[in-house]
């Protein structure tokens, strides 16, 4: 019925006069963003529905590279349990950190922003952009209370549907930044007021890699900093120019900072290799977080896990694939780029035996060898919750049948084995998730795996993504969360 209907609306469209084209293309945007305003209200409704209790935390997002967290919307916004926001990703056939963005962003202008908010279900602004707004006043820094919220509400709701992109990026951080120049931290120097707001930062944007193998590198830096760092800049590019390089000045001066990160990286573990001896280069080759005698962070070396693919030619040489893969956030990887990285004297190379991912591999006991924990890293890729895309080597290994510690003592049978075909990785939030909730899985066949969520939804999550399986049972009743164990 559905591609039918499909058939109907091409031949329609394909007898469409260009005026009636663009009425056609207006209409669909107008559509478009009334169902998103729709999914924006539902979000909130969600929400309301989930509020923490004693076997639920809050939801939250976790800072990487620090210790601490931040709560999915602002001040003055409800808190909601953080195992719920999983199955409104998974019904959407997204991520669960895109899910929590969602409903944050819906708590954030239904409560924050009210404005705004009525402009979207009015039709006046696109809930994309609304979104944005609601991203930069979620995580404001310093954080915004609720008065400056609405104040900046008040300075962006009338303006939001008539600018472009950037420039509403641009009145969105004038306006932040203007309350809080109005309303100094009362703890610093009157004369500082212009202070309180410290642009600085240095970004790698991980997410948005180039098909060469590149990302880019934002920065906003001290003045004495930044020149200092044009100067090392221009004279590391002018190093690799008279050291034979030929590409251009703009390549040579992002090496010469690759180039200054490496230097630092080698300088910082020969300095602690000088104080403690070997065992602090060991700690930082394993990633080790313990500090050194000088009290500061143990550096650590960037390890990267590539993956070609090899073919063996009859008078025995190896050839490589063009391409292949790198581990670390599943990106395509050049061969000629890993070439050029190692031919550099700083790279240390470790080569792996093959394993083969279709072996069953088995062990005795709980604890999962490292040539068992390898192989499902290998064969997972990531976490395998539907939608989830963190990789694998940062997840925990997880027994899909839970293995049963007594078993053995009571001479029966080990229902939850320590063998690869009962073993599969998972983050530390859906682990934990499985763990206190009522979402289960099953392995169907080697790195395939089906999950119910506590609403009787069905999803098949393998190598090639997560497929939704079938409409959701009618009968099904969701059932009452498991306590957390003691």
């Amino acid at each position: 019925m559905i591609e039918q209907s499909a058939a109907s609306e091409a031949v329609e469209v394909e007898d469409l006069t260009a005026a009636e084209l663009l009425s056609a293309a207006r209409e669909a945007r107008v559509a478009e963003n009334a169902a998103a305003a729709r999914q924006l209200d539902l979000a909130t409704r969600w929400a309301d529905l989930h509020p923490p209790e004693s076997i639920h935390a809050a939801a939250t997002f976790t800072v990487p590279s620090c210790e601490h967290e931040e709560p999915i919307a602002g001040d003055g916004c409800p808190l909601v349990a953080e195992f719920c926001i999983a199955e409104l990703g998974a019904v959407l056939g997204v991520s669960t950190t895109a899910a929590k963005r969602l409903v944050g962003h819906a708590l954030e202008l239904r409560h924050r922003l009210p404005r705004l908010w009525a402009q979207v279900h009015a039709g006046a602004v696109p809930p994309w952009r609304a979104r944005a707004v609601a991203e930069a006043t979620i995580h404001a820094t310093p954080a915004l209370t609720v008065d400056a919220a609405r104040w900046v509400d008040t300075q962006i709701a009338a303006v939001a549907g008539k600018v472009g992109p950037a420039q509403l990026d641009r009145l969105v951080t004038e306006a932040i930044t203007r309350h809080h120049l109005a309303t100094p931290d009362p703890t610093a120097d009157p004369e500082d007021g212009h202070l309180t707001v410290d642009p600085r930062h240095a970004t790698v944007h991980d997410e948005d890699v180039h098909y060469a193998g590149t990302m880019r590198l934002e920065a906003e830096l001290d003045i004495a900093d930044a020149l200092d760092l044009d100067r090392a800049l221009a004279h590391g590019a002018e190093t690799l120019k008279a050291l034979g390089s030929t590409v251009s000045l703009d390549a040579r001066r992002a090496a010469a900072l690759g180039d200054l990160a490496r230097t630092q990286t080698a300088l910082d573990l020969h300095t602690q290799s000088m104080h403690s001896g070997d065992t602090s280069i060991t700690n930082a080759a394993r990633g080790d977080t313990r500090r050194n005698v000088d009290g500061l962070p143990a550096a650590r070396e960037v390890v990267l896990h590539a993956h070609f693919d090899a073919a063996f030619t009859p008078d025995g040489e190896t050839l490589f694939e063009p391409t292949g893969r790198l581990e670390e956030r599943q990106r395509l990887l050049l061969l000629d780029q890993l070439r050029s990285w190692c031919a550099d004297t700083r790279t240390k190379v470790t080569v792996k035996p093959v394993i083969d991912l279709n072996t069953d591999l088995t062990a005795p006991g709980y604890a999962i060898p490292d040539r068992i924990r390898e192989q499902v890293i290998l064969r997972d890729r990531t976490c395998v919750f539907p939608w989830c895309s963190r990789p694998a080597r940062s997840c925990d290994i997880d027994h899909v049948i839970a293995y049963d510690h007594h078993a053995d003592a009571q001479d029966r049978h080990q229902p939850g084995p320590t063998a690869t075909h009962n073993l599969a990785a998972l983050c530390r939030t859906h682990h934990r998730l499985k763990t206190h909730t009522t979402w289960h899985y099953r392995a169907v066949e080697p790195g395939a795996f089906e999950w119910t969520s506590p609403h009787g939804h069905h999803y098949r999550r393998d190598h090639t993504g997560t497929s939704r399986i079938g409409p959701p049972d009618p009968s099904h009743r969701p059932t009452v969360p498991r306590p957390r164990r003691p």
